[in-house]
């Protein structure tokens, strides 16, 4: 049965409608009473001729101009004499002082609310050709910092970020921990970005790439995975391919974020990386250091770049016809990789060279191509491999990992120590995949008392491992465990009178100056790596493929050897003769490891220098190693 609504209940309801749309349907009521207002006093006046005594009647018009300025200003009443205008007047300015003041509260309302919405970064980007970050994770202050370096020589650089996370809280945070970022504008944005229309917010259709990181919180890789699933399958999306660099800790989520992303999308396997620098840098002292000027904008980077005048030249021709940058493989028509190539490869037309050089516009082949000094070069002597023994101190969800990659490395009858004390770890060890070439063993012990590592006997393992505890710990906690164990290292080192072959994770970067007093031989600094290799990722498309490509196993990989090895240290040789020496055995030349006491480290590299202009001559000691790209 319908229920009668009168008309009184109509029109409550018309205006309590009209009253919650906001705050111009205020002011218009606000106007519409003003105008109301001074129209009836405007007529009273010229109706009953009450006016300022001394003067005449007063119109219908210019009743309504004295009702005006008497409505907004009470002091305009002030001089009114004739007790019938001065009553008029004061009606007419009590209803001005309501109407006005009750409009200047909705304006401040109004612009509160504004501000409000500002700050709560909710507004629409209209930039274009912009880097996007999307979620927020301690990596996001490197990735920044990166990308300000990458943007130095670019027109108007902008970097937008969306979160969930409150705008003013990650400009503060984006303030204190990046500084200064030059020409480069951060924008900041509050929202899901697994949602469609918070995600359109940022306006990845007119960007220069995205970078997906992972974020705090339970199941990180499934926020990523459903990121990219929105930018790739928004209806609204544009038709050009999108540049995404995404982090995914779990292997096991790689291939459903593939299938997601498709060939828009580079993955970075955070704890993957991490592990296999980590295992690389162990066994070749100062590998670290070549990874990291790889992929910081501010040294030597890699190019994927077309070089047609090398079309019908070999390989190994083509790696020496370069003397200020190094020429390191091949990318075909279809974006795969392939390094360190056969030296009597015949180079097709059509692929892009893959080199290491220090800006792009650096790139070009020698005009004088340095000479060759044939007598200092050193016939290849194989070193047969043998057994190791190595130790890892300390534990976390990349222990797994970095034992299973050592196992595909070492040579048959290796042995792995694992001393730490986390709860969980021999549940973790028991699932561990047999190895043929390596036996691992565990020791429960507190890694940061000293008495327990005297008892390890660390000065007998061939290289020595040191974790964080960074799944149980906050970083800073976890790094100050880390630093104990390495002073500990070092006095055992110092009382043994023998190097210990030393490589430690470190969680945050600020913490790697204090541990270089622990004179271990490298740092790798797990935040900074992913960080680095996602900013690189979004500027380069196929790097995430070239660095799969130099941390495989089966395919080419760092390697630092003894320079003596490869030519005369007797004398001064060019970095030319160095290359010709590694490229006569099928490996590429990429830099040197050079120690000198009371040298200063060139941007704290350890010596390392890559990518050396190969016409200056050099002088090599015994312990000097060349850095060299090798299959073995």
């Amino acid at each position: 049965m319908n229920r009668r609504v009168s008309l009184g209940q109509r029109l409550r309801y018309g205006f309590d409608k009209s009253m919650g749309a906001g705050p111009i349907a205020l002011i218009g009521w606000l106007a519409l009473i003003s105008l109301v207002s001074i129209v009836i006093a405007g007529l009273f006046i010229a109706l009953t001729g009450v006016a300022p005594e001394g003067s005449g009647p007063i119109g219908f018009i210019e009743g309504m101009w004295e009702s005006l300025m008497r409505s907004m200003d009470a002091g305009t009443m002030g001089g009114d004499t004739g007790w019938g205008f001065r009553l008029t007047s004061l009606v007419v300015t009590l209803s001005g002082i309501f109407i006005f003041s009750t409009l200047i509260g909705i304006l401040g309302a109004g612009v509160n609310a504004k501000l409000e919405e500002l700050r709560k970064g909710r507004s629409q980007v209209l930039e274009s050709d912009h880097t996007i970050i999307l979620n927020w994770s301690p990596s996001i202050f490197d990735i920044i910092s990166e990308l300000v370096i990458a943007n130095a020589s670019r027109k108007r650089p902008r970097i937008v970020i969306m979160a969930n996370k409150d705008k003013v809280e990650m400009e503060d945070e984006i303030a204190a921990k990046v500084g200064s970022t030059g020409r480069t504008r951060i924008i900041c944005r509050s929202g899901d970005p697994t949602d469609l229309y918070d995600l359109s917010i940022v306006n990845p259709q007119d960007s220069r790439s995205v970078i997906v990181v992972s974020p705090e919180g339970d199941e990180p890789d499934s926020q990523v995975i459903k990121t990219i699933l929105a930018l790739t399958n928004d209806p609204r999306r544009r038709e050009a391919p999108y540049r995404i660099a995404a982090e995914i800790r779990d292997p096991v989520n790689a291939e459903v974020a593939r299938v997601v992303g498709g060939k828009e999308v580079q993955l970075v396997m955070a704890d993957d990386l991490i592990s296999r620098i980590v295992v690389h840098s162990s066994r070749q002292s100062g590998l670290s250091a070549v990874y990291s000027e790889l992929l910081d904008f501010d040294g030597c980077e890699i190019y994927v770049i077309d070089q047609p005048q090398l079309a019908g030249k070999s390989f190994g021709d083509a790696v020496q016809s370069y003397d200020t940058c190094t020429l390191i493989g091949l990318c075909d028509r279809k974006g795969r990789v392939y390094l360190n190539l056969p030296m009597d490869l015949m180079i097709p037309r059509g692929v892009k060279a893959i080199i290491i050089a220090e800006d792009d516009a650096a790139i070009r082949l020698a005009s004088t191509v340095p000479p060759v000094d044939e007598t200092a070069i050193r016939p290849h002597q194989p070193i047969q491999p043998r057994p190791e023994g190595m130790i890892m101190l300390g534990w976390n969800r990349r222990g797994p990992i970095i034992a299973r990659e050592l196992g595909r490395y070492v040579a048959p009858g290796s042995l792995l120590t694992i001393a730490a004390d986390t709860p969980e770890i021999e549940q973790e060890l028991a699932s561990l995949p047999p190895t043929p070439n390596l036996t691992v063993e565990f020791k429960r012990v507190d890694t940061g008392n000293r008495a327990a590592l005297d008892g390890l006997n660390v000065a007998g393992y061939d290289h020595v491992l040191v974790l964080g505890y960074s799944d149980h710990m906050a970083p800073q906690p976890a790094d100050t465990r880390t630093l104990v164990a390495l002073l500990h290292l070092r006095k055992i080192a110092e009382a043994v009178g023998q190097p210990i072959n030393i490589v430690s994770e470190m969680t945050d970067v600020r913490n790697r100056e204090l541990a270089e007093v622990t004179k271990a031989d490298d740092f790798v600094v797990s935040n900074k790596l992913v960080s680095l290799m996602l900013a690189q990722a979004s500027e380069n498309e196929n790097l995430s493929a070239i660095f799969d490509e130099l941390l495989d196993e089966q395919g080419s990989e760092f390697y630092l050897r003894p320079v003596a090895d490869y030519v005369a240290i007797d004398r001064q040789v060019n970095f030319q003769t160095v290359s010709e020496a590694a490229r006569r055995r099928g490996e590429v030349a990429v830099g040197y490891r050079r120690r000198r006491a009371g040298e200063a480290s060139l941007r704290g590299m350890g010596g390392v220098v890559v990518n050396p202009d190969k016409s200056v001559p050099l002088s090599f000691e015994s312990s000097d190693r060349v850095v060299v790209l090798a299959r073995d």
